[in-house]
């Protein structure tokens, strides 16, 4: 061949190179652009050409993870984002892609070894450092999950994932005081606009503080946004509860049975409202529905308190038996049954009964004094 020919096939192959680039090119804009607008068969024909040619191009290696991801294929996006960093061990786009993945298949720490990875080259992140931190919050790691978020509102004082991270994160750990001023902070900055999320919360804070009458005004404000929702229905009915105002928190029992009516925890809260009431026929009407579905050890219990309410002791006497058969370190039931005793001037019974409770090695305050009581009577 002359030198004339090899210059000749030099520039053919410059110009083939050139070709197959604008190519590629073309291609994975194609396939970048099918994916913002959901297309994911036309994203993954896209990125597929691209690999065919190009069998290490990250951008196409990390497309097809991505795609794969929208679609729910974990498995094989990992497939693709591993081959990217098999090739590139920091690409962001793969490190961010696989501990995603990694997450949705509820690998929480590898998921997140791999957005720490992430932040080694990018550690003001707020996206990834809010991921670590809920995937933390996951796996009941106060203080990594605490120190995550903080780093978040270092950033960004205001960021609402770190302030409802950590709200949950306290919640969870029983620290509701604490929890209850994170999301007090989200209410205060927009409470027109308040995620109806955030006012349950609010409102279970307080539930849970037995700051009833605060908590009403909360779920009242949810159910503005959304009458049908149940956190906020229960949320209403139980702070009713709270406050003994039973016929309000029947309102809201009722109103949930009419959306759920087999919600088995709903009927034996309608039947405690109607027996406090004294609206014994209803309430056991509640009561063997909810026994209609499963075994029930509320509406068991309900249903022997009726009979005591009707002095017919030796029936809520048996059906309080029957439930200690299921769990015989309920102090409640020795108590009511020896409440039964006490209401027939049995006192030996009621003391013998009591001390069944502790042979079997538990103590309770008020049981001990309950025997002392008895004792000098």
């Amino acid at each position: 061949m002359t030198d004339e020919q090899n210059k000749d096939h030099t520039q053919e192959e410059t110009l083939n190179a050139e070709q197959e680039n604008e190519f590629i090119s073309l291609l994975s804009k194609r396939g970048y652009d099918a994916l913002k607008e959901d297309n994911i068969t036309e994203a993954i024909s896209s990125f597929s050409e691209i690999i065919e040619l190009d069998p290490k191009n990250n951008y196409a290696l990390v497309g097809m993870g991505d795609a794969y991801r929208r679609k729910g294929k974990f498995q094989d996006a990992l497939k693709y984002y591993n081959l990217c960093l098999d090739i590139d061990p920091t690409n962001s786009f793969a490190l961010f892609g696989i501990a995603d993945s990694c997450k949705a298949l509820n690998k929480l720490v590898l998921a997140i070894s791999y957005w720490e990875k992430y932040l080694e080259q990018d550690p003001e992140n707020v996206n990834v450092l809010t991921r670590v931190a809920d995937a933390y919050r996951k796996l009941k790691n106060f203080g990594k999950s605490k120190d995550y978020y903080l780093k978040v509102l270092a950033i960004d004082d205001e960021n609402d994932y770190a302030l409802i991270g950590l709200g949950h994160l306290h919640f969870d750990f029983n620290e509701f005081k604490t929890a209850l001023q994170y999301w007090e902070q989200m209410y205060q900055k927009n409470p027109e606009n308040i995620d109806i999320r955030i006012l349950t919360s609010i409102g279970n804070c307080h539930r849970k503080l037995l700051t009833f009458e605060k908590g009403l005004k909360y779920f009242e404000l949810a159910l503005e946004k959304d009458p049908e929702n149940f956190f906020a229905l229960f949320g209403m009915a139980d702070c009713y509860r709270g406050t003994k105002n039973y016929e309000k928190s029947l309102k809201y029992w009722l109103k949930i049975l009419e959306n759920d009516p087999k919600n088995k925890v709903i009927l034996t809260r309608a039947g405690d409202a109607f027996r406090v009431l004294k609206k014994y026929d209803r309430a056991r009407e509640f009561y063997e529905r909810a026994l209609d579905i499963d075994y029930d050890s509320y509406a068991i219990l309900g249903l022997a308190l009726i009979d005591r309410d009707h002095k017919r002791y030796d029936e809520a006497i048996d059906r309080l038996e029957e439930l200690l058969k299921h769990n015989p370190r309920n102090h409640r039931v020795y108590v009511e049954i020896a409440n039964c005793y006490l209401d027939q001037r049995k006192k030996q019974e009621a003391l013998d009964t009591l001390m069944r409770y502790q042979k079997h090695g538990s103590r309770n305050n008020y049981v001990s004094s309950l025997i002392e009581k008895i004792k000098h009577e």
